[in-house]
């Protein structure tokens, strides 16, 4: 086949439509990706990229033609709607001029905004190819819950656009079985509605700690979290957690990755006198995470409490749980659930400080045996549920499916 990934997040950036893309090509089929200049999450272009390009890149066997956009810099609610609406415009009129009309289906990644369906319609408009669209951020009521837009009336305007979008995919794929519900109400039909969780990039499995990590860590038990530091993730609730243990001083807590809510973070450590057990050890590469996860002794999740969110699982949860590192999660709804029904960890409510704190003290007084256990339960789980090679061969199979539905089209060329 040929496809068409649209997506505004792609390499060098972090994120598991890379995985996917490179799967794809690796099966046979000619794979096209259309993203923004890589940006995500420091908010500013990757060293080697700005507005003069470069603007077609080969990746293996993947193409990926790029289009320019606003960075989101910090992260602020007008620099990120003019990132959002910078890439949708310009890959809606730039994009069709780059990539031609030769396409059996449109695949469209989106983690947010959902402003990156702008040009997959455009696109099945040029080449009518059919669109397949994996929903991993629910709108408008993500942005809601962040705090990122309280206007009624552009929350009502975003509300139309989901609307718009939802009603010209012929398959919405929902990355949590909660979304179903409110892809319904915003305008998706139930028959093109699929179940598509994320799952662990083959370079997450289980490590030895023999090898030293990355980069020194402090002594203790560690505490680790992966990913975005952002409004959706809690920190206040994480640092009353840390604040409450800052007498258990083996316990250490410490935060791989970016956003836009480090510089606070950072302060607040400071303020909070938590320097000698709050560590932020920075942005680091997705190959290194399976080694800091194998110096952990337990893993963090979290997401703030918000009904949307409990609809949500964090993509960090595969990755946790294919790493077989015990799992502390302060999180509700669907997220909490994955992690109790796999026995991979301790759960806490959603925004509960106090309880992440009685869980992380809780984990730290177990044997290493019974955490073993915990993370070994997590493993199997990852290996039954969210295996990678069941999921892409389900995903080829709604793809196949899609382009195969397409109307035919006429050429006007001799068969």
């Amino acid at each position: 086949m040929r496809i068409l990934i649209v997506t505004q997040y792609f390499w060098p950036e972090n994120f598991r439509v890379n995985d996917l893309a490179e799967a794809l090509a690796g099966h046979g089929h000619q794979v096209t990706v259309l993203t923004g200049l890589p940006n995500y999450p420091a908010g500013r272009f990757f060293e080697g990229y700005g507005y003069f390009g470069p603007y077609r890149e080969q990746r293996g066997n993947v193409r990926i033609v790029r289009v320019p956009l606003v960075p989101r810099g910090g992260g602020g609610g007008v620099r990120l709607a003019l990132n959002y609406f910078s890439f949708a415009l310009m890959a809606s009129l730039i994009g069709p001029l780059r990539l031609g009309r030769d396409y059996d289906v449109i695949f469209v990644h989106e983690p947010s905004p959902v402003t990156v369906g702008l040009p997959a319609i455009v696109m099945k408009w040029l080449t009518r190819a059919p669109i397949v669209f994996w929903v991993l951020d629910l709108w408008p009521e993500s942005v809601a819950a962040t705090g990122a837009l309280r206007s009624p009336y552009w929350l009502g305007w975003i509300s139309r656009l989901v609307r718009f979008i939802y009603r010209r995919c012929d398959r919405i794929l929902v990355s949590s079985r909660g979304f179903t519900s409110k892809v319904l109400a915003a305008g998706g039909e139930e028959e093109k509605i699929r179940y598509f969780p994320n799952w662990a990039e083959s370079l997450f499995g289980p490590q030895s700690r023999t090898m030293p990590p990355p980069v020194p860590l402090p002594d203790g038990f560690r505490v680790m979290f992966a990913g975005n530091v952002g409004a959706a993730q809690d920190f206040p609730a994480i640092l009353d957690a840390a604040e409450r243990l800052k007498a258990e001083s083996k316990i250490q807590w410490m935060v791989l990755g970016e956003g836009r809510m480090l510089d606070w973070l950072n302060s607040e450590i400071a303020r909070r006198g938590l320097a000698s057990t709050f560590h932020l050890l920075g942005q680091h590469p997705a190959s290194s995470m399976p080694a800091f996860f194998a110096h952990a002794d337990a893993m963090l999740v979290s997401l703030s409490d918000d009904p949307v969110f409990a609809l949500t699982v964090p993509a960090k949860v595969q990755a946790y749980l294919a790493c077989g590192r015990p799992i502390v999660a302060m999180l509700g709804g669907e997220g909490a659930r994955v992690v109790q029904d796999a026995r991979a960890g301790i759960v806490c409510p959603a925004g509960d400080g106090n309880g992440l704190a009685q869980a992380v003290l809780a984990l730290s007084r177990m044997s290493d045996a019974e955490r073993e256990q915990l993370g070994a339960n997590g493993l199997a789980c990852s290996r039954s549920e969210f295996d990678r090679a069941t999921l892409l061969a389900r995903l080829e199979q709604w793809l196949t499916e899609a382009a195969l539905t397409q109307p035919i089209q006429i050429t006007g060329k001799k068969p």
